[in-house]
């Protein structure tokens, strides 16, 4: 069984920019093994919250990604802004992303989101009575649909590949099971 963590010999950040930093360490593994260049993503984290308005859809987001090129459905997320904590945070993006609000946010689970080369972590919320309420206030990066789903058919969107992030899929598993959805 491992038993000894690793051991850093040096640090230096190679990239910082608005939504992370890419640190390089030196690391010495516990056999003696001297790893000269491991990557490590930092960043502040993010919130995810599965909003669920009185007729019982789910509150979803349709949007470019770059990454993959493709558009995605998410459930509505992003990431903390300095000294802003998880809630605030979840508060603050289903606005912004859908130009939905609800009174309460529920904590339901914190996930890490990438051990071997991420500092990250995210939180999901269960928002419940979510409503409509002003508009959109997308970031200039973000081109932004809103989208309901009723709540029994939000694994459909899962199983046809229309949620691919595995951030998403375990918010959506994890805020079902919570609510005793999962057969």
């Amino acid at each position: 069984m491992a038993k000894r963590k690793w051991e850093i010999i040096s640090s230096e950040y190679v990239l910082e920019s608005p939504w992370y930093r890419l640190r390089r360490d030196a690391c010495r593994l516990p056999d003696g093994t001297v790893v000269e260049s491991y990557y490590v993503r930092e960043h502040a984290g993010f919130s995810v919250t599965f909003a669920i308005t009185p007729n019982d859809d789910v509150v979803f987001t349709r949007q470019y990604k770059h990454g993959i090129g493709d558009f995605v459905l998410e459930l509505p997320a992003g990431m903390r802004e300095p000294g802003e904590d998880a809630a605030t945070c979840a508060r603050r993006e289903l606005e912004e992303e859908t130009g939905y609000i609800a009174p309460e946010f529920e904590p339901v689970a914190e996930f890490t989101t990438d051990p071997t080369s991420s500092t990250g972590t995210f939180s999901l919320f269960i928002a419940r009575n979510a409503v409509p309420h002003g508009s959109l206030r997308p970031e200039a990066t973000e081109n932004v649909d809103t989208m309901l789903v009723p709540l029994h058919r939000v694994l459909d969107q899962v199983r046809s590949r229309h949620v691919r992030a595995q951030s998403q899929v375990a918010s959506i598993y994890t805020a079902l099971d919570r609510l005793g959805k999962l057969s």
